[in-house]
Protein backbone atom coordinates (compact mmCIF):
# COMPACT_ATOMS: atom_id res chain seq x y z
CA UNK A 1 0.00 0.00 0.00
CA UNK A 2 2.78 2.45 0.86
CA UNK A 3 4.51 1.65 -2.45
CA UNK A 4 1.43 2.78 -4.38
CA UNK A 5 1.34 6.05 -2.46
CA UNK A 6 5.02 6.68 -3.18
CA UNK A 7 4.49 6.03 -6.90
CA UNK A 8 1.49 8.37 -6.97
CA UNK A 9 3.48 11.05 -5.11
CA UNK A 10 6.37 10.78 -7.58
CA UNK A 11 4.00 11.01 -10.56
CA UNK A 12 2.22 14.00 -9.02
CA UNK A 13 5.48 15.83 -8.33
CA UNK A 14 6.71 15.12 -11.86
CA UNK A 15 3.47 16.47 -13.35
CA UNK A 16 3.53 19.54 -11.11
CA UNK A 17 7.16 20.17 -12.02
CA UNK A 18 6.38 19.88 -15.72
CA UNK A 19 3.46 22.30 -15.44
CA UNK A 20 5.61 24.74 -13.47
CA UNK A 21 8.35 24.52 -16.12
CA UNK A 22 5.83 25.17 -18.91
CA UNK A 23 4.39 28.12 -16.99
CA UNK A 24 7.88 29.52 -16.45
CA UNK A 25 8.68 29.16 -20.17
CA UNK A 26 5.43 30.91 -21.11
CA UNK A 27 6.27 34.02 -19.08
CA UNK A 28 10.06 34.03 -19.49
CA UNK A 29 10.83 36.83 -21.94
CA UNK A 30 14.62 36.38 -22.11
CA UNK A 31 14.57 33.78 -24.88
CA UNK A 32 11.36 34.70 -26.65
CA UNK A 33 11.54 35.56 -30.31
CA UNK A 34 9.20 37.55 -32.46
CA UNK A 35 6.59 34.83 -32.81
CA UNK A 36 3.71 34.28 -30.42
CA UNK A 37 4.83 30.80 -29.41
CA UNK A 38 7.89 32.13 -27.60
CA UNK A 39 10.12 29.41 -29.00
CA UNK A 40 12.86 31.85 -30.00
CA UNK A 41 12.76 30.82 -33.68
CA UNK A 42 12.05 34.28 -35.10
CA UNK A 43 14.47 37.18 -35.28
CA UNK A 44 14.81 39.70 -32.50
CA UNK A 45 11.64 41.75 -31.97
CA UNK A 46 13.42 45.09 -32.39
CA UNK A 47 15.08 44.03 -35.64
CA UNK A 48 11.90 42.58 -37.16
CA UNK A 49 9.84 45.61 -36.12
CA UNK A 50 12.14 48.00 -38.01
CA UNK A 51 12.02 45.99 -41.22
Amino acid sequence: MITQQIIILILFLAAAGYMGWRLWKAFDSRNSGGCAKGCGCAADKNVSAKA
